[in-house]
């Protein structure tokens, strides 16, 4: 279900502009799981679209002010509903991670794929949004087999005290017992 561009078929496709090529002849290694709600804690708006497509009014709510001016992306977002879009092909470079490091190879970006998951850093998630998760990345682990549930992170793991998600209401276990051994 992921096609030779590295498009999600069952995915929205909603392209944004803040992506770019991948280094030449890199293995796509690692899945970064994050978290966003845009203004936090508020869901199902058209913020993260916005945000990620480069055209969010940073006036229209006071906690966009310190988005001016950013330029951010992510492969996927699931919604709380268990909808999937992507904003980034797998095969192109998106803009999730920032400064990062893992297994003391830095910038994630170029080896990673970025999911968020519409939450926030305290909030549970929903069964739906773990089971799309799940699905998900049994289609990446089957097209990118360098990523195992070793090399399954959150933003956290990779930028540790500069973020923190996907935070405390995301149950890894439970994920984790829904992939296949």
């Amino acid at each position: 279900m992921i096609n030779k561009l590295g498009c999600y078929l069952p995915a929205k496709q909603i392209p944004s502009p803040f992506c770019n090529e991948r280094p030449a002849d890199t293995l796509i290694s690692l899945l970064v799981i994050h978290c966003i709600s845009l203004p936090e804690g508020e869901y199902g708006g058209k913020a993260i679209e916005q945000l990620f497509s480069g055209c969010l009014d940073c006036h229209a709510h006071l906690s966009f002010a310190e988005l001016v001016g950013l330029e951010v992306s992510a492969h996927c977002v699931i919604r709380r509903d268990g909808n999937i879009e992507q904003y980034v092909p797998f095969e192109q470079r998106a803009w999730h991670a920032g400064v990062s490091s893992f297994e003391g190879i830095a910038a994630c970006n170029d080896y990673s794929i970025g999911i968020e998951l519409e939450g926030t850093d305290s909030s549970a998630y929903t069964q739906a949004q773990y089971q799309a998760l799940a699905t998900l990345t049994a289609e990446l682990q089957q097209r990118y087999p360098a990523i195992t549930k070793q090399r399954i992170v959150g933003h956290s793991d990779i930028a540790p005290g500069r973020k923190s998600d996907p935070g405390s209401g995301f149950d890894w276990c439970y994920y984790l017992q829904l992939l296949a051994d």
